[in-house]
């Protein structure tokens, strides 16, 4: 998604461009740049005997979509199950979460 928030309408074929050596094959990209437009986050125009892709979505609506899909996948919905394995893999200490509530205590 960052190379259409970058770059703006890409082709495919400008996409593998990005891409360092060895890239990956067209068809690989092709298909996960489809995956994307299926899923809502990317729109297309016809140009020439292809397809140039735009975002659709910004980077927040991607992030908390990408976000509530894990959560949904993983933790059956529950926000607070996945904030506790944060804490439990040390990956968020118990101090963040508390200035963490502050800030939206503070925002509200």
């Amino acid at each position: 998604m960052e190379l259409f928030w970058q770059n703006g309408a890409i082709t495919v074929s400008e996409i593998r461009k990005q891409f360092p050596y060895p890239r990956p094959h067209m068809n690989t990209i092709s298909t996960q740049v489809r995956l994307l437009e299926s899923y809502g986050f990317l729109g297309h125009v016809k140009e020439g005997k292809g397809y140039r892709y735009h975002a659709i979505i910004g980077r927040d609506e991607y992030r908390n979509s990408s976000i509530g899909s894990v959560i949904s996948q993983y933790y059956e919905n529950s926000y607070i199950d996945a904030v506790s394995a944060l804490v439990k893999d040390d990956k968020i200490t118990v101090e963040e979460l508390e200035e963490l509530v502050k800030r939206i205590k503070h925002e509200k």
